[in-house]
């Protein structure tokens, strides 16, 4: 391109260039790459240390997050209540359930009976940690897991709950964990992005997951997390007809044009677009490679369950979740809808569980065989608990559940956190906490510290206000690290 052209020939305006402009680079995933410019000119706190720069020696290096959308039923999996199966049929009483906010499904229920869980439990491992029968394989591994039962979130809905556990606030515009993390610590791989998102569904009610969750928010949008989704591009946009020998022409020649228009207009997001760009180039080859299950033996495949060679499956992704952290990815969040049971709970939550629990167990203990347990952190849980009393009518066969933000059950394993371990306690009833209160922004705290963050320093100065992931709150669960 002829610079004196672009310099005097065009009066043009760089942000209407960029999003009119469709090169067919995976531009829609990478960090929407076509968006209207998003950043404000604000930049890091200067009381914070420079990105990439930990505070302290981390314990893990990258998290893979499975999240269960739609809000596990923890009565039927890990918070083993006989006393409230002893109950079921009977109203709970007023001093347990007390002035509780009420959704609005629940809310005009003429009575709220008690329902204890149709699944049996079990103690297993050396913790002698209480497993639904729902979760055999699980159960297997319990003893490398820490299991919260005392986690707890002040919203009631799902989107502002799912939106809040993901980017500490029940607003949107915010960054999600992924990008916090990939802002804090940077790259591992160069030719894969810091952070993935890997979505699949199950049987159940399908509570949708939308892009917010994975929003870079006011951060470089280089933090964005990047959906791969099934099938033959898991990056939409990246193949696009184009050899690399062109690729590398057009990608020099547009950046020339963006360094042209950064010198004019000084915005960092023009080189945020350029770095952007340049990661589509190297993912046409890295992309295919980690994506591709086919030279995995068949033990591994035997480990997952034969789900895993379906793409799209939670099975699947789980499997591409340890492909993708073996190769530097710093965040993996797997979402898996389908754990709304507000009715038909037995019949769904048995082929929800079924669909995760086996998958889940392999990934700790695939990792575990590797030697990558101890520097990957997973998180199993959702967004917040259910009602110990039915929602709708109760029968001898089926019953529902509602929402409950005031306790629910998540695990955590590797990464530093102690193996084996049962934290926090729940009432009788499965109601309300009765030890060790676990927020949600002191779990938030609690991660971003085994990753060598201080969530009170990873600040971010956007429109004269320091933000970070846990807002005002948060502490980090001592307790539970190794």
């Amino acid at each position: 391109m002829d610079k004196e052209i672009l310099e005097h020939g065009f009066n043009f305006n760089r942000r209407r260039f960029l999003s009119t402009l469709s090169l067919g680079i995976g531009s829609v995933a990478l960090g929407s790459l076509l968006m209207p410019d998003l950043f404000s000119g604000s930049g890091a706190d200067e009381d914070g240390l420079p990105p990439g720069i930990p505070h302290f020696a981390p314990k893990a290096k990258r998290v893979i997050y499975l999240f269960q959308n739609g809000a596990p039923a923890q009565q039927e999996l890990f918070d083993y209540k006989p006393k409230l199966r002893e109950m079921t049929g009977k109203e709970i009483p007023s001093s347990v359930r007390g002035t509780q906010r009420l959704t609005g499904m629940t809310a005009n229920q003429a009575s709220f009976p008690l329902v204890g869980s149709f699944a049996d439990f079990k103690q297993f491992g050396e913790s002698r940690a209480w497993i639904s029968d729902l979760l055999p394989y699980t159960a297997k591994i319990v003893d490398d897991l820490c299991i919260v039962k005392s986690m707890y979130t002040e919203a009631i809905n799902h989107d502002p709950a799912l939106t809040f556990i993901q980017t500490g606030s029940q607003q949107g515009n915010r960054p999600s964990m992924g990008s916090w993390l990939s802002y804090g610590l940077g790259n591992e791989n160069k030719n894969l992005p810091a952070f993935t998102v890997l979505l699949s569904r199950g049987i159940g009610n399908g509570q949708g997951v939308y892009s917010k969750l994975w929003s870079n928010g006011f951060l470089d949008s280089v933090h964005q997390g990047v959906q791969f989704s099934k099938g033959e591009d898991p990056v939409l946009y990246l193949r696009d007809g184009m050899n690399r020998s062109e690729r590398r022409d057009m990608l020099d020649n547009l950046s020339e044009l963006n360094e042209l228009s950064y010198k004019q207009f000084g915005d960092p997001e023009i080189t945020t677009r350029i770095k952007q760009y340049e990661m589509a180039y190297r993912m046409q080859t890295a992309v295919p490679e980690v994506m591709d299950l086919s030279k995995e033996p068949d033990s591994i495949i035997n480990m997952y369950g034969p789900d895993c060679l379906v793409p799209g499956t939670f099975a699947a992704n789980c499997l591409l979740a340890r492909k993708l952290s073996e190769n530097g990815v710093r965040f993996v969040q797997l979402y898996h809808q389908g754990w709304d049971q507000h009715g038909n709970l037995p019949y769904e939550i048995t082929r929800q569980a079924k669909d995760v629990d086996q998958a889940s167990a392999a990934l700790v203990t695939d990792l575990k065989q590797r030697g990558l347990l101890d520097e990957t952190l997973v998180i199993w849980g959702g967004e917040f608990g259910r009602t110990s009393y039915t929602q709708g009518t109760l029968t001898k066969d089926n019953y529902g559940r509602d929402h409950h933000p005031r306790c629910f059950s998540i695990w955590m394993a590797g990464g530093g956190i102690k193996p084996g371990m049962v934290y926090g306690e729940t009432d009788e009833l499965g109601y309300n906490i009765i030890k060790d209160p676990v927020h949600v922004h002191d779990f938030q705290a609690t991660v971003l510290n085994q990753l060598g963050l201080d969530h009170e320093k990873l600040i971010f100065k956007h429109l004269g206000r320091r933000y970070r992931l846990t807002d005002v709150s948060g502490k980090v669960v001592r307790d539970i690290i190794s």
